[in-house]
């Protein structure tokens, strides 16, 4: 008799266990909280963008402050706010058939209340080549950091 009792308490324990575990946002890696869901709602405005290649909503979403130093130490690559409106007016705007889909991993808030969003993308597009449009694909992890403002958060850098 001693053995059917263990091996209820055995299995009420796995399953106490599984079921005090962290709730996440459908498809995501993420805690489903409401301020994890506020930031994940402008990384879906911007992938929405990208795709639709609403070049006046990335702008919208990007804080005045945004910077991109393209992960090196060289200056010439770095990208500020109107740096990204050139890009966005010019090399962007000759892209087509966009698809970006974006596995989101974790989002965590620093003391200065900037927001990292880290996530894995997968990006295909299409842009002028040698041979007519050319298909581009490519895979990656990447980092959205966001700042608050009033009720949301813009784009600080990342895009």
């Amino acid at each position: 008799m001693k053995k059917p009792f263990a091996l209820a308490f055995v299995s009420l324990l796995a399953f106490a266990a599984t079921g005090c575990g962290k709730t996440l946002i459908p498809n995501t890696d993420v805690e489903d909280t409401s301020e994890n869901r506020k930031a994940i709602l402008v990384c879906e405005q911007y992938r929405h963008a990208l795709e639709e290649r609403n070049i006046g909503l990335l702008m919208q979403i990007a804080s005045p402050r945004y910077y991109e130093d393209g992960g090196n130490t060289r200056v010439d690559d770095d990208i500020d706010f109107k740096g990204l409106e050139a890009y966005l007016t010019g090399v962007f705007q000759k892209t087509s058939n966009v698809r970006y889909e974006m596995r989101y991993r974790n989002v965590s808030f620093s003391p200065k209340k900037d927001v990292y969003v880290d996530y894995t993308y997968s990006a295909s597009f299409k842009i002028p080549g040698l041979h007519d449009e050319e298909w581009h694909h490519r895979v990656a992890d990447n980092r959205l950091v966001l700042e608050p403002t009033g009720d949301g958060y813009k784009i600080v850098s990342g895009m």
